[in-house]
């Protein structure tokens, strides 16, 4: 069993357990929402969501994973999946969002909890879980749309893809040497792209530009 199951397995099934469980989440929403990370201490959740100490760590190894499901599972729907009908409409549009996403408030707790989960391995597999996993699988079902239609290259590994497409948005987020806006956005998914997609996809987005 690897560590993300692991996570699921351990998961409380009482009725009593699972409102104690969505109490903390969403004082834990709540306080990352006014003050960041800073402000989701133990203390501060057990205080907002009125479940023990001792219960909160029952079920989580850090306050740091509390916050990774907590957010992961409120930005689950914020990213729409989009469907424009082609794979350079789908990524540019997608590059968008997730650029957009990085230069708000979101963004910034986003980045917190990134830095965190270096150096804390357990919360690091609540990140990837609760937050990472969703969004990539996302993006494949997108990159499989591309295939589909012949539009991506099926040489290319849809991690790599993904890395590609979405590496520059995360580095500049972390470092700030560059602004997260729109037209830098479309000009990132626009280099990516020149690799990514087939002649065909290529055809396709300059005939979607005319």
């Amino acid at each position: 069993m690897n560590p993300d199951q692991q996570i699921e397995a351990n998961r409380p099934q009482r009725p009593r357990s699972v409102r104690a469980r969505e109490s903390v989440l969403a004082a834990t929403d709540a306080l990352l929402a006014a003050g960041g990370l800073a402000a989701a201490t133990i203390d501060a959740i057990s205080a907002r969501s009125g479940v023990s100490k001792a219960t909160i760590y029952k079920h989580w190894p850090s306050r740091t994973a509390v916050a990774a499901e907590a957010f992961g599972l409120r930005m689950a729907s914020t990213l729409p999946l989009p469907d424009t009908g082609s794979a350079r409409g789908d990524f540019g549009a997608q590059v968008r969002l997730v650029s957009e996403f990085y230069a708000s408030p979101a963004g910034t707790v986003f980045a917190q909890l990134l830095a965190a989960s270096v150096t804390d391995p357990e919360a690091a597999t609540f990140f990837r879980t609760f937050f990472l996993a969703g969004r990539r699988q996302a993006i494949a079902t997108m990159w499989q749309r591309g295939l589909d239609r012949g539009e991506v290259d099926a040489g290319i590994d849809v991690e790599v893809a993904q890395d590609i497409l979405f590496g520059p948005l995360i580095f500049r987020l972390l470092t700030g040497h560059a602004p997260l806006t729109v037209e830098q956005a479309d000009q990132i998914a626009d280099a990516a792209l020149r690799g990514l997609l087939t002649d065909a996809g290529r055809a396709v987005a300059a005939r979607d530009q005319l």
